[in-house]
């Protein structure tokens, strides 16, 4: 389950900055940080960042949005990620993503009304021979089908 933690100020900001200033290219380091410890990486942040290490903002932010595991907004309390790779697509993965999107009724990245589900695409989790495969809050799980899905979707308060 994912803890949530109040939003970061910007004083925050620049003491995780401050632990990584020594690093060459640190800005991976400092965003996964800030996601680790706040959940998300805050709008706020990005401007922050780009003062402290001295790039614009649209370098920050084009890298926010390159890496698929930063959030710009807090997560729900148990994260679903939905394997997307080939190797997964071959055995189903596409239908299944489907009905767990249409059963949750909403689109990748959403977040349930309720606040406890996020479902997410992740572009291979390793278990190409055990597909289709899912993450549930860290937890790998291999051969999931509708039946499957909709289970872990209920216990997570679906």
């Amino acid at each position: 389950m994912n803890v949530v933690t109040p939003l970061p100020s910007q004083d925050d900001i620049k003491d995780i900055i401050a632990r990584h200033s020594q690093l060459e290219g640190p800005l991976l380091p400092i965003l996964h940080d800030i996601q680790s410890q706040f959940g998300h990486v805050p709008q706020m942040a990005v401007q922050v960042l780009a003062d402290a290490l001295n790039i614009g903002r649209a370098e920050v932010h084009g890298v926010i949005s390159f890496y698929h595991d930063f959030r710009d907004a807090p997560a729900g309390r148990h994260v679903v990620k939905i394997c997307r790779a080939e190797a997964c697509q071959s055995v189903g993965a596409n239908a299944l993503a489907d009905h767990a999107l249409n059963k949750l009724g909403g689109e990748w990245h959403m977040t349930t009304p309720n606040g406890n589900i996020t479902v997410e695409p992740v572009y291979c989790l390793g278990l190409c021979a055990c597909g289709p495969a899912v993450m549930v809050d860290g937890q790998l799980e291999g051969r999931v089908d509708n039946e499957r899905i909709d289970e872990i979707l209920t216990e997570c308060g679906a």
